[in-house]
């Protein structure tokens, strides 16, 4: 990390700072397991510090809080991401297993086959090659939040397509058992 400029240091004490003790409370209210609020607001502090320019921020405050919520999210999504990564090793596993039907990790393929063009290549590089959502973002000339937006479109489809596959199945089976 650079040194913060004394000009940023000045704009962080006069705008930010005096908004930390309701910060925190918000934070304390929040409780998130695993995330100690003093640490969020150091993050936060640090993320405000690193930015190229305050100048257009209209309520310091407001900004803030958006940045400690960020912050907290950027946590829990990366225990997501850790939870994903341990799943893709089990399908992969999966792949290998001869005990795994063949159609399941064809029906997976074609699922993300199936995804609109710009989620699924989003999800490509995301999960496939393991790019970071900024990485992603660098890639396809779009925002972190584009990558965001088609990544949850992505996994809501494959959501969607694995629950109507489970009912399927579920009903061919009460149905057999008729």
């Amino acid at each position: 990390m650079t040194p913060v400029a004394a000009d940023r240091t000045s704009w962080l004490a006069a705008h930010v700072l005096p908004h930390e003790p309701v910060l925190r409370a918000w934070l304390e209210r929040r409780a998130v397991d695993g995330l100690d609020p003093d640490d969020i607001v150091l993050e936060t502090y640090a993320v405000l510090a690193d930015l190229p320019t305050v100048s257009d921020i209209e309520s310091p405050r407001a900004y803030a809080f958006q940045t400690a919520r960020s912050v907290i999210l950027r946590h829990l999504r990366s225990g997501i991401e850790r939870i994903e990564v341990m799943e893709e090793l089990e399908l992969a596993d999966a792949a290998r297993d001869e005990s795994v039907p063949r159609n399941d990790v064809r029906r997976v393929g074609d699922l993300v086959a199936s995804l609109p063009a710009k989620c699924r290549e989003a999800f490509r590089l995301r999960k496939v090659e393991g790019l970071s959502q900024r990485e992603v973002a660098q890639r396809l000339g779009i925002s972190e939040g584009a990558v965001e937006k088609r990544m949850a479109l992505a996994l809501s489809a494959l959501m969607g397509a694995m629950k109507r596959d489970a009912g399927v199945a579920a009903a061919r089976w009460i149905w057999s058992r008729g």
